[in-house]
């Protein structure tokens, strides 16, 4: 998704079925989900079986007319087609082979299936999200799944970048694993400076409880997420809130802030009851401390910001309007390439055959009665 919006031309392999998304129970007419149309706009797409030779042939050729394979096959699976790294350099020496894997190609885990869900386990994250009180949850958003991607994303573009100077492709490879656990930085200092005594699930408090106030505080008309990340902005806020009890000598520094949580939450929270959050976040903004409206979905969507900046934007297109997202990826010189709609299973087969690969009509003709393509 971020490749093509930086203006790649993506094909998009899919296999007879079709991508698993556009079968999930929000599908269009067209036989697209929202899901699908949100991740897969402005790639071309091909419907290929792999398991036929005369698949893996087309495969094969297409992988001489391009840049950069990506794959997230299950473990060992391109290799069962006969198309590892092995193969597709021997057929172009400057392809690059990008494989996402749920644990990597080497270690003890590393022939297992890994998903969002899995990986989140494994990781310690989902210990990690929640409330001390609670079960091990999942974050709402599938940060491991697009943490992994962005990640392979970086590790392509080295590898291109790399590829101008040596002329030659190479394999690269993030595991989501991998990518996720620097993310846990706050959480493993906190569990090292503790001697392991700290609650692995500290709800909307700082990971590692290191800075205090950090949380989430009841507003007259919903919830607001406040941090004074230092002396000074505390020192802001006590002068906000004009609360005696904030000027309490135990307040006074980090290190006694976070030894006093829950009473600094106290303190915070008799002040944002009573008022509603966009005017506690404008007050608190003016004062530069780091404040933010606690915002549903539906605020979400409809956020002046975030349609200005367009990374999650509707378009208008002859079929209709239609959800996708936008790059967050800006470059001066290079601007996004505008999305379109994804279509049918298969949509751009014959234009991908005849167009870049030089196959006849007829040729494409019996691909398709053979069900290849």
């Amino acid at each position: 998704m971020l490749l093509a919006r930086l203006g790649a031309d993506v094909i998009k392999v899919e296999a007879p079925e079709g991508d698993p998304y556009r079968r999930l129970p929000t599908a269009y007419d067209d036989g697209t989900s929202v899901q699908f149309r949100l991740i897969n706009s402005g790639k071309r797409l091909l419907r290929l079986d792999l398991k036929q030779a005369d698949g893996r042939e087309v495969l094969l050729r297409l992988v001489r007319e391009s840049d950069v394979l990506v794959q997230n096959l299950s473990p060992g699976a391109m290799e069962r087609f006969g198309l590892g790294y092995d193969t597709l350099s021997a057929e172009n020496p400057r392809l690059i082979l990008a494989s996402g894997t749920g644990f990597g190609s080497f270690g003890p885990y590393s022939g297992e299936p890994g998903m969002d869900l899995t990986i989140q386990a494994r990781t310690a994250v989902m210990s990690t999200t929640g409330f001390d009180d609670g079960p091990p949850v999942r974050t709402g958003p599938s940060v491991v799944d697009f943490l992994g991607g962005a990640h392979l994303m970086g590790g392509v573009l080295a590898a291109l970048f790399q590829r101008e100077h040596t002329g030659r492709g190479q394999h690269v490879e993030v595991a989501l694993q991998d990518a996720v656990i620097p993310s846990l930085s706050s959480n493993i200092a906190g569990f090292v400076n503790s001697g392991g005594q700290m609650p692995e699930r500290t709800g909307n408090h700082n990971g590692g409880l290191a800075v205090a106030p950090y949380n989430a505080y009841e507003t007259s008309d919903g919830w607001i997420s406040v941090i004074c990340p230092t002396d000074s902005h505390w020192n802001r806020l006590r002068t906000l809130m004009n609360d005696p009890e904030a000027d309490e000598d135990r307040f006074g520094s980090m290190a006694g802030r976070c030894a006093e949580m829950d009473a600094v939450d106290a303190v915070v929270a008799r002040w944002t009851k009573p008022r509603p959050k966009g005017e506690l976040r404008k007050m608190l903004i003016k004062k530069g401390i780091p404040a933010a409206e606690v915002v549903t979905l539906a605020e979400l969507m409809e956020d002046p910001h975030v349609r200005a900046r367009g990374v999650l934007r509707t378009v208008q297109d002859p079929a209709g309007q239609w959800w996708t997202f936008g790059s967050p990826l800006f470059l001066s010189d290079s601007p996004e390439a505008p999305p379109v709609r994804p279509g049918r299973l298969g949509a751009d087969t014959d234009s991908i055959l005849t167009g870049l690969l030089g196959f006849t009509p007829q040729q494409v003709s019996d691909l398709r009665n053979a069900g290849v393509v």
